[in-house]
């Protein structure tokens, strides 16, 4: 399989050229290794993935919150603390929101900022980076900005389809279920049912 990278801005115009050539020279390799290997799966990675990242545009989470965002988003976390010393502090808040969760230390250790969402689908905490290391053979628990690099957030996200076993959906073109494992839920549906009809289309040259 070869990706051009007006293949993938087909798919999202909005990612810069730079970041569409980086796709088109690390996926084959990258999809090939977390056997992400047929067209529908591809067609699905590729839809999901440009949906989760707003079109290739976005590798690390944004975490700048207003007060009244803490307090809508996150209202246990900002329950017993002053909302207005965390807003717009996007460190400050990742420390709060991630504190002892996913492998993550307390809000001190500084891990929740540390391991914050990357990656085309957002990996986030100390367990799913290191889970990634052990299996990928990369550091990402010593570099954590692996996951913000084109390469990086690629593969994450293919380390991650691959543990959802979301090739199982993908097979079948069942686009809910596939959605679900990576969302928890539907949100942004019908966007990305939209993306994977471009999707199947452009995957089509790339396998012809």
């Amino acid at each position: 399989m070869k990706i051009e990278a007006s293949q993938i801005m087909a798919i999202s115009p909005t990612c810069k050229p730079e970041v569409a050539e980086g796709l088109a020279q690390c996926l084959p390799a990258v999809l090939e290794k977390y056997a992400i290997s047929t067209p529908l799966r591809v067609a699905h990675f590729l839809a999901q993935t440009a949906h989760e990242s707003e079109g290739f545009t976005h590798f690390v989470e944004n975490l700048d919150y207003s007060a009244s965002g803490l307090e809508n988003t996150f209202p246990k976390e900002f329950r017993t603390v002053k909302v207005a010393d965390y807003a717009r502090n996007p460190e400050k808040i990742a420390n709060r929101v991630y504190a002892n969760r996913m492998g993550n230390g307390d809000e001190a250790s500084g891990d929740g900022w540390k391991f914050r969402g990357r990656g085309m689908i957002q990996l986030t905490g100390l367990e799913n980076y290191g889970a990634f290391s052990k299996h990928s053979g990369k550091d990402a628990i010593q570099d954590p900005d692996l996951f913000s690099t084109v390469a990086g957030a690629a593969e994450s996200a293919a380390w991650y389809w691959l543990e959802r076993d979301i090739n199982k959906p993908a097979d079948e073109d069942d686009v809910v279920m596939v959605t679900k494992l990576i969302n928890g839920g539907t949100l942004g549906l019908d966007e990305r049912k939209h993306l994977l009809e471009i999707a199947k289309r452009v995957v089509k040259e790339m396998f012809s």
